[in-house]
């Protein structure tokens, strides 16, 4: 039996302990949060360490800040995880239910997926959201993180499964895998004795890996190539802080947003507002022959795009621009080349609001709001495991309930067919 199969095996199970544990996956919650909040200091010191390092070997800013953790960040983790320690127990629920013609009583009820595997990069806090999430919908987890924060990691791992195993739940329940070579993740993917679903979260070639290889289920999550489409009559100010919001609050994420269509009668008025307040903090503009046009012709810098840059998700401050015909030429973009995560329209206009909501299909679709938004936590459920981008079992921000499937529970008295 390799390590990874061992880590398997006693993952589930421990599944099968948690399946029934109730109110002492919230102990033990709680213990977690409070474990992360004392060892701070020894998390930051190994998180340290993995910046060095990436920043040594060439790490962009961008990427960087993705990899870092603060006092303020280690505590956000923590209130994460006491968020979802908050939340209702979503095992046992009803779904749905009702007695049949012939009297028996037909429930379907939250069950626990069973053994999560996960594979993510250089997102240390991920570790800790996703421990939280699945203990609380009942799962056990074998996390596997890039080699850039596996320091940071493992610091944060170890004193969480230490905290849940003290308040009583079954080793095996949050476990780590050390190794960040390939073959542990091919192996990983392969793990089908023990892994009832396997989640991906990171960038497009991570992804599109774990999907193209995987022998486990997988849910797919978010790569973001989100589009802003101010119409015709977008107000400009609104334009303005949403682009700049969308753009430059965090642009190593995925929801941040990566390309902008502009409706062209209003682009001579808008585009030069919006490109310079987004140069203006140091977005490089990749712009179709129209938008480059406008751009230029206004003094604000702008570089031709090419054809990948549409399809491009650049995590960095860099935004494709285009100039469209009107409504129907910004829909037909955005289905050409969205990845299905976060997309937005400015506009004024209540029936162009209407149907972009209705024609685009995406996992969140905003009106005159940031993509920003597109977060378990500003959803109102509490941390995410992910956004998920497919439309089976899950879309959208991951949170507790859907870490869960069901099962019909049937009640007679001798009813037979």
């Amino acid at each position: 039996m390799t390590e990874l199969q061992s880590m398997g095996a006693k993952a589930k199970a421990a599944a099968r302990f948690l399946a029934c544990a109730g109110p002492l996956k919230d102990k033990a919650l709680l213990a977690m949060a409070q474990a992360l909040e004392d060892c701070a200091p020894a998390i930051l010191a190994a998180n340290r360490e993995d910046v060095e390092a990436a920043r040594a070997n060439g790490m962009s800013e961008s990427l960087l800040d993705r990899l870092s953790l603060s006092e303020a960040r280690i505590a956000s983790m923590a209130s994460g995880v006491r968020q979802v320690a908050a939340q209702a127990d979503p095992i046992g629920s009803v779904v749905s239910g009702g007695v049949r013609p012939n009297g028996m009583f037909i429930r379907r009820v939250r069950v626990p997926l069973g053994v999560v595997g996960m594979i993510y990069e250089a997102r240390p806090n991920v570790t800790a959201d996703a421990a939280a999430l699945c203990l609380k919908a009942g799962n056990a987890v074998i996390l596997r993180g890039g080699k850039e924060a596996i320091r940071s990691n493992c610091a944060i791992l170890d004193c969480m499964a230490e905290a849940a195993h003290k308040a009583g739940l079954p080793e095996g329940s949050l476990q780590l895998v050390r190794d960040t070579s390939r073959e542990s993740s091919r192996e990983l993917m392969s793990l089908t004795g023990y892994l009832d679903v396997l989640i991906p979260r990171g960038g497009a070639g991570l992804i599109r890996s774990v999907v193209e290889n995987s022998r486990v289920p997988v849910i797919e999550t978010g790569v973001g190539n989100c589009h802003l489409y101010l119409d015709e009559s977008a107000d400009p100010q609104m334009a303005v802080d949403i682009a700049v919001n969308g753009k430059t609050q965090r642009p190593s994420v995925c929801n941040a947003l990566e390309k902008l269509l502009v409706h062209e009668k209003a682009a001579p008025a808008l585009l030069p507002l919006v490109g310079k307040a987004l140069t203006d903090r140091g977005v490089q503009l990749r712009a179709c022959p129209q938008a480059l046009a406008i751009l230029q012709e206004n003094g604000i810098a702008a570089v031709p795009a090419c054809g990948e840059d549409w399809d491009t998700e650049y995590l960095d401050l860099v935004m494709g621009v285009r100039v469209v015909r009107d409504f129907d030429e910004a829909v037909s973009h955005i289905a050409a080349h969205s990845s299905g995560h976060s997309e937005c329209i400015i506009t004024q206009n209540y029936a162009n609001a209407k149907h972009f909501t209705e024609q685009i299909d995406a996992a969140a679709v905003y009106v005159n709001c940031s993509t920003r938004f597109t977060d378990g936590g500003e959803f109102g459920l509490g941390a995410e495991i992910g956004i998920s981008t497919q439309k089976l079992h899950a879309r959208g921000p991951m949170g507790v309930n859907e870490l869960t499937s069901t099962k019909f529970i049937i009640e007679g008295d001798g009813q037979i067919r």
